[in-house]
């Protein structure tokens, strides 16, 4: 063989050696890219809102606007487990490029969309890309570092993730003001075809393996679970009653899809999702705490702003601001906190320390509010989340992929995701159901003639023409509503912390392949 050539392993092909990058410049361009594509998936979760009034000003269809939101939702979520378990069968690669070009087909035909209908479509379609994006930028990792050396690593991912989920809404309204609403979906296509590139050099092909049974009618089942799940936490309380046949045909008809699909793994030859790997306390515990954190942190973070504005009378910029302590916090503590494990071998202390921060910070977000404290002790309270956030979340994924061997790296990470996903749906449904009845009834025992109706749909903007008696009145309502949501999430991680507390340790690897 010439020297300018060598023979690449996995597929039999002769290779120019000059276009086979070294270990290190290998591993920094998958790094790059993988950062790149969970920058993608955050960033569209929410850049999307600040656009939404131009939205509907140009196509009408407001009675559908939430569905712009809710199906990215539905069709991310329920495709996470099948990239995980594919991209194990024929290798994270392959799998990026479907995820990635699915991805960028939807934000292209998003940006071209005509009609509301079109725009939900074309949503839905780019959430099937998002679901491979958040479970593969975090997979790939495993094949190219060990459990180890993967804390300093799995931190960048962290810190990607905060900035993203802050500069998303800032991003949208800039575009939408500078540009036009529909460059909030084509600007992911230059970032996209880079990530694609850097993933395409960087990342290797899997070697051929014998051929294996793809667990499609156990997809499918998972996906109709978790779509009527999804279904009733958007739509009960306010497309129809919790009380209502709807209600109860689609809590049927989860619990229903959710029992035919553990009857039908434990019997499938290549199951989705292997049951057994829940006999592993680390792998179970895990996947649990990641949907409690999400829990948690979804339930009351979304609502943060609200009580900025309402209660403590900020304007959106203002209260946009206040998030950064904890944004600031995850940004440090991923960082630092990866690299001082990578260097221990041990990640539970840190993850026990992460989640009693959390549970400190989130408590103290519901005392403050109910004692009416300032913004100062709330900027106290968002940097110790922050700073849990980034211990805790980075922590927690190298902790459960280490637990399984690899070849099951992907499917863990799936699990891991889609129950992440599956919690913080479900935090937000539980938090806006506790603030609606408390809320409900604080302005019903407040009186002096408030629209009740008009406050709980228009918030701040019903409160602009009241007296200074009335606006404060509708502000402790507020406050003793969303007081209830910080503490229920500082009761789920609370639990969390409890749940770690009888965690397994398990050093952490320094190498891909000696898992049980």
């Amino acid at each position: 063989m010439s020297s300018r050539t060598r023979t690449d392993a996995a597929m039999g092909e002769p290779v120019p050696e000059a276009a086979v990058p070294r270990p290190a410049a290998r591993l920094r361009v998958v790094l790059a890219g993988a950062l790149l594509a969970m920058m993608l998936a955050a960033l569209d979760q929410n850049i999307v809102n600040t656009a939404l009034p131009r939205m509907v000003g140009e196509l009408g269809g407001m009675a559908h606007l939430s569905w712009v939101v809710t199906a990215f939702m539905l069709t991310s979520t329920t495709t996470t487990p099948l990239y995980g378990k594919l991209s194990d069968l024929y290798g994270r690669r392959r799998l990026f490029f479907v995820a990635i070009s699915l991805f960028l087909a939807g934000s292209l035909l998003c940006g071209a969309a005509q009609s509301m209908g079109q725009l939900i479509g074309f949503r839905a379609l780019q959430g099937l890309g998002a679901g491979g994006l958040l479970v593969l930028a975090q997979a790939v990792i495993g094949d190219v570092v060990s459990p180890r050396q993967r804390p300093r690593y799995q931190g960048l991912f962290t810190g990607t993730f905060a900035l993203s989920s802050v500069a998303g809404p800032l991003l949208g309204g800039v575009i939408t003001s500078a540009l036009s609403w529909r460059w909030v979906f084509y600007v992911n296509l230059p970032i996209g075809l880079l990530a694609m590139v850097m993933i395409a050099i960087g990342l290797r092909r899997a070697p051929p393996g014998p051929a294996r049974r793809i667990d499609y009618p156990g997809a499918a089942l998972l996906a109709g679970a978790t779509a009527a799940l999804l279904l009733l936490l958007a739509g009960g309380g306010t497309e129809f009653p919790w009380e209502s046949l709807d209600s109860l045909a689609l809590a049927l008809g989860t619990v229903a899809l959710i029992g035919l699909f553990l009857w039908w793994e434990l019997r499938a030859p290549e199951p989705l999702i292997r049951l057994a790997l829940f006999r592993n306390a680390v792998f179970a515990r895990g996947v649990a705490v990641g949907g409690m954190m999400t829990f948690a942190m979804l339930g009351s973070t979304v609502f943060l702003p609200l009580y900025f504005q309402l209660v403590l009378g900020m304007s959106p910029a203002v209260a946009g601001m206040m998030m950064l302590p904890q944004v600031v916090g995850m940004l440090l503590s991923s960082v630092i906190g990866g690299r001082i494990v990578s260097r221990l071998g041990r990640n539970k202390p840190f993850l026990l320390a992460a989640l009693a921060l959390e549970a400190a910070a989130l408590a103290s977000l519901a005392l403050f509010a109910w004692i009416a404290a300032g913004p100062a002790a709330f900027l106290v309270s968002m940097g110790a989340l922050g700073l849990g956030m980034g211990m805790g979340m980075p922590n927690l994924t190298t902790a459960v992929q280490n637990a399984v061997a690899h070849r099951e790296l992907g499917a863990a990470t799936g699990a891991m995701a889609f129950v992440r996903s599956l919690g913080g749906a479900v935090g937000v449904a539980a938090s806006g159901t506790i603030m609606a009845s408390r809320l409900s009834a604080a302005l019903a025992g407040a009186g002096g003639g408030l629209d009740l109706g008009r406050l709980t749909q228009h918030g701040i903007e019903a409160m602009a023409g009241m007296s200074p008696v009335q606006q404060a009145a509708v502000g402790a309502a507020y406050r003793s509503a969303l007081t209830g949501c910080f503490l229920l999430s500082g009761v789920v991680m609370t639990a969390a912390f409890l749940l770690v507390l009888g965690l397994p340790e398990l050093t952490l690897r320094n190498s891909l392949d000696d898992a049980d």
